[in-house]
């Protein structure tokens, strides 16, 4: 049955019945994402596209009782200006008063939210060194923030928020007025926003209980990874590993939910122990620059080799980032059975996209997915197998007839994935 497309006019009436749940989408960020605390500075990163709904998150958040909100706003054209007009040695240190903005903020004890809707190709054709080598460097000179996220001293989160270019990639065949409509109610229908956010969000927190007990309980030594796409690899756990999901806390017990919407079970694995033959199963979007069918293969826990039919040069800067980024600092297990994959949409975005599929990381390691991280230093958790790196970059690899394993110290193995979903379900 052919679809007939929506006029602007009937865009406009259906977005405006939206209204009631994109402020609670608002609502849902303050209360729940980033879970403002009273007289707490709220810290929000947001594209200029997106101010009218940035302004209902700061209204939400003085009602929260925030002590001040400050907003820093981001635009996906300036940013390629800035990199096609700039030499590679501009982005080799970060200038002070951003250093002294995110430190300052952070030790305060802000709270922080990004808005997210990049253009999934805003940076296509830009040499990707730049934007590589931006991004290590910012969070290499922001130590303070940087830590205070990586250990969970400030409550953050990541939200998504439909822009035009961003809107045009998922739905291509739609006008524009339509696509950004399609892309809002997917953004609500998959973040749980309904006529009680608040207590679909306690539920949802809820479920992630018994996979995480499931795990944790068989305190596996290994999993191996297999699909019929090639993927064939064994994945070693550090011996004081712990598997987390759903909600996140912070250092002094503060609950916030880092990902809105999030799916996953993820712990660190040890970053010595990965080997064979990974295929990633959806594209990977990073800086602005779409990564198409690639692959990659470890060895000892590092990558040795890897291919990629788009993007292959974006691909060697994330693994090439920093002596640790070719190591995983993440492996997430997310059932097949999710409203993202269930809503059948490629959502170029590593927000979403990675909510639909089991996923690694190549980077950066959790301190909360070790016993005791929080009150180890970085070289510390180093030393005891959990990674440690300037980046920490999501890829999918999650498909319909994925299978893994757990295997114990004594090489008993248990099904814990069966065609792409937990053994139980």
């Amino acid at each position: 049955m052919v679809e007939i497309p929506m006029s602007d006019a009937e865009c406009d009436a259906a977005m405006r019945s939206l209204e009631h749940r994109v402020r609670a989408y608002a609502r849902l960020a303050v209360r729940q994402g980033v879970a403002v605390e009273k007289d707490q500075e709220l810290v929000i990163t947001a594209p200029v596209g997106a101010a009218d709904f940035c302004r209902l998150v700061v209204s939400e958040g003085y009602k929260a009782g925030a002590s001040h909100v400050t907003v820093i706003w981001t635009d996906d054209v300036l940013r390629r200006l800035e990199f096609q007009s700039c030499p590679t040695s501009y982005f080799e240190t970060c200038p002070s008063w951003k250093v002294e903005q995110m430190n300052s903020l952070a030790a305060q004890g802000a709270c922080f939210l990004w808005i997210d809707g990049d253009d999934p190709d805003g940076l296509k054709g830009i040499d990707p060194v730049k934007p590589a080598t931006a991004s290590r460097v910012r969070n290499a000179s922001c130590k303070v923030w940087r830590h205070g996220l990586d250990f969970n001293q400030n409550a953050w989160s990541i939200i998504g928020v439909p822009q035009l270019p961003w809107a045009r990639k998922v739905f291509p065949d739609l006008s524009d007025s339509e696509a950004m409509l399609r892309l809002w109610r997917a953004i609500l229908d998959v973040s749980r926003v309904d006529d009680d956010p608040a207590d679909a969000w306690a539920t949802h927190d809820a479920a992630f209980e018994k996979a995480k007990r499931m795990m944790n309980g068989n305190h596996f030594d290994a999993l191996h990874y297999q699909a019929a796409n090639g993927t064939n690899l064994t994945i070693g756990m550090t011996a004081g590993h712990v598997w987390e999901g759903g909600s996140g806390r912070t250092t002094a017990g503060h609950k916030f939910f880092p990902n809105i919407p999030t799916e996953e079970v993820f712990t660190s694995p040890d970053r010595l122990r990965a080997d064979g033959v990974v295929h990633a199963a959806m594209p990977l979007v990073h800086d602005g620059s779409v990564i198409r069918d690639f692959w990659l293969r470890f060895e000892g826990g590092r990558v040795v080799e890897y291919a990629a039919g788009q993007g292959q040069d974006v691909l060697r800067h994330i693994i090439e980032t920093d002596d640790s980024s070719c190591r995983l600092g993440e492996c997430a297990l997310i059932s097949k059975n999710t409203p993202i994959r269930e809503s059948d949409l490629l959502f170029y975005s590593t927000l979403y996209d990675e909510n639909a599929s089991c996923h690694l990381a190549l980077g950066t390691g959790f301190p909360e997915c070790y016993e005791g991280g929080y009150d180890l230093t970085e070289d510390e958790l180093l030393e005891r197998g959990v990674n440690h790196s300037h980046t920490h970059v999501d890829f999918m690899i999650g498909t319909d007839d994925l299978a893994i394993t757990g295997i114990k110290a004594t090489g008993e193995e248990v099904p814990v994935f069966v065609h792409g979903q937990w053994a139980w379900e």
